[in-house]
């Protein structure tokens, strides 16, 4: 399948250099890559200049078409006509040398497939365990592995909040589990959302979805927007062998306040897509769990060494869920 690779980049000369460094060690290399860049200098381009790469072509866009989805959706505005499927990869990702390999086997396994998502393998420790393994309050299994489970979701469980689906799939009150908490098993799971930054999708989608355009600048969570709306005319698989590692460059991130503000508006937004009239309990619940996660960021303030993002963030949060009472997102 010929396939093309759009790389959106804002800011990040050095580590898009050292994604694209493993791009060229592919087994199966991008019969196209996009590099569609939103900075505001021309460092990324001079970088490029000096290091060339087959079949790349490069795109500096104006003001107007600058942010994530903007520029993801001037990216298939110039994908070429014989592409089949599109990869969307994050500029601070460095991929495993069979990714695309993995990626393009996975449309093989199942023709039905809209979209296949990788996984990244450098943000949690899996153990394998058995089947029937029960695990503690503390942890996390599934399909046959465990890992340790971060303090927000063991909170969550204390109080009933916990997802009720599986991985990659959304619950009634949203705040479901990524799939992050997929396990390294080798195996392709079918889901109802992808992670964008690491992703793909058949060219074809691309004639009925673009992404939202309400997603301004960063764009948290617009990959949950987009697969939460094209799964529900298809089907939609991550495949666990197509490796790559996550770095979180801080660089051309959001400020912790405006990052608040748009984890709960951004959050309410895609709830909304999936489930535009929930019932009062799933209502409870999704504010229940706004409120708890943002007084657990009020507790990092004396409990980290970054005291003031933490508040920063706080303040966010508080904003944005008040915010929801004036002016909703929709």
């Amino acid at each position: 399948m010929n396939f093309t690779l759009i790389i959106c980049t804002y800011m990040r000369p050095n580590p898009l250099l050292t994604l694209l460094n493993s791009v060229k060690e592919q087994t199966l290399y991008p019969n196209e890559i996009l590099i569609i860049d939103g900075s505001t200098n021309d460092e990324t381009g001079t970088i490029l200049e000096s290091n060339k790469f087959q079949n790349l072509r490069y795109f500096k866009v104006p003001p107007e078409h600058r942010g994530l989805t903007k520029q993801r959706n001037f990216g298939v505005s110039k994908v070429a006509n014989d592409t089949e499927v599109v990869c969307f990869l994050d500029d601070d990702t460095v991929l495993a040398p069979n990714y695309f390999e993995e990626i393009i086997r996975a449309y093989g396994v199942f023709p039905d497939a809209l979209g296949v998502g990788g996984y990244i393998n450098n943000e949690s420790k899996w153990e394998k365990v058995t089947e029937d393994y029960v695990p503690t309050i503390k942890e996390f299994a599934y399909d046959g592995w465990k890992q340790k489970d971060g303090s927000r979701f063991v909170l969550r469980k204390r109080f009933g909040l916990d997802s009720d689906t599986k991985p990659g799939f959304l619950p009634e009150f949203s705040n479901g589990r990524s799939v992050s908490f997929l396990p390294p098993s080798g195996k392709i799971y079918e889901v109802e959302q992808l992670m964008g930054g690491v992703s793909s999708f058949k060219k074809s989608v691309f004639d009925k979805f673009t992404f939202s355009t309400y997603f301004e600048g960063y764009g948290l969570y617009e990959d949950a927007d987009f697969t939460l709306r094209l799964s529900k005319t298809g089907k939609l698989y991550v495949n666990t062998n197509a490796q790559l590692g996550h770095f979180h460059d801080q660089s051309g991130r959001p400020n912790k306040y405006q990052y608040g503000k748009m984890v709960v508006r951004n959050g309410w937004y895609v709830w909304r897509v999936k489930y535009p009239n929930p019932s009062l309990k799933a209502k409870f619940k999704w504010h229940a769990i706004v409120l708890l996660l943002t007084f657990i960021r009020f507790s990092n303030i004396f409990t980290t060494n970054k005291r003031q993002e933490a508040f920063t963030e706080f303040s966010g949060r508080v904003t944005g869920w008040l915010s929801l009472f004036i002016n909703k997102p929709l």
